[in-house]
C-alpha cells in the first residue's frame, strides 16, 4: 500500500473523475482538500454532519482516508465517524462532528470553506467494491448518470451486479 502523490492524483482526477469538481489549488502535499456544500452552525454540544461539496469517487483498487483540517480541532470540534472511504464508493462525503468548545459558543463552518483532507491510498488484492446503503449519497440524479461510464469502465463485468445492489434505477427514478 502506497499514499498516492499529486502527479497520481491528478491522474485519476483526468482519468476517472475520483473528485469533482476538482481544483489543483486544493492539492495539499499528499492528500486533497474538499470544501463545505453548505454554511453550518453548531451549538456547544450539537452534533451535526459535514457535507463535501466535491463528489468522490474511489476505484477499486483505491481506499481513502479523510482527517479535519487541524484548525476545526483547535477551535474545540471533535469528529465522531471512522474516516475512512471504501474502494467503489461514490458520494459525497460526510463526517459527523460535535462542538466540545471549551468557551460554550457556537463555530460557524462556511460553505466552500476547506474543511477535510482526504488521502488516496492503493489497495494490493481482489477488488471488493462498496455495496452498502450509502453509494450515491447526497448526489443528483444528474450527477448519477453522469457516472455510469466510469463505473462501467472501472467495474466492467461486475457492473451490471453492482447497478442492481446499488438500486440505481431507483435512485434516478427509473423504472
Amino acid at each position: 500500500m502506497s499514499i498516492l502523490g499529486k502527479s497520481e492524483i491528478i491522474k485519476l482526477v483526468k482519468e476517472y473523475r475520483i473528485i469533482h469538481p476538482f481544483d489543483e489549488r486544493l492539492l495539499d502535499g499528499d492528500s486533497y482538500v474538499l470544501t463545505v456544500e453548505k454554511t453550518i452552525e453548531l451549538n456547544y454540544l450539537e452534533h451535526q454532519n459535514v457535507i463535501s461539496h466535491e463528489i468522490v469517487f474511489l476505484p477499486s483498487n483505491i481506499v481513502a482516508h479523510l482527517t479535519a483540517k487541524s484548525k476545526f480541532g483547535r477551535m474545540g470540534l471533535s469528529f465522531l465517524n471512522a474516516a475512512k472511504v471504501h474502494s467503489g464508493f461514490i458520494g459525497r462525503l460526510v463526517l459527523e462532528i460535535v462542538n466540545l468548545s471549551n468557551f460554550r459558543k457556537p463555530i460557524v463552518i462556511e460553505k466552500g470553506e476547506q474543511f477535510m483532507h482526504i488521502e488516496f491510498i492503493e489497495r494490493k488484492g481482489e477488488p471488493s467494491p462498496y455495496e452498502g446503503e450509502y453509494q450515491f449519497q447526497y448526489m443528483s440524479k444528474e450527477e448519477i448518470v453522469s457516472y455510469i461510464p466510469y463505473l462501467k469502465r472501472v467495474f466492467g463485468s461486475e457492473f451490471d451486479r453492482l447497478y442492481k445492489v446499488w438500486k440505481v434505477d431507483e435512485k434516478i427514478g427509473q423504472k
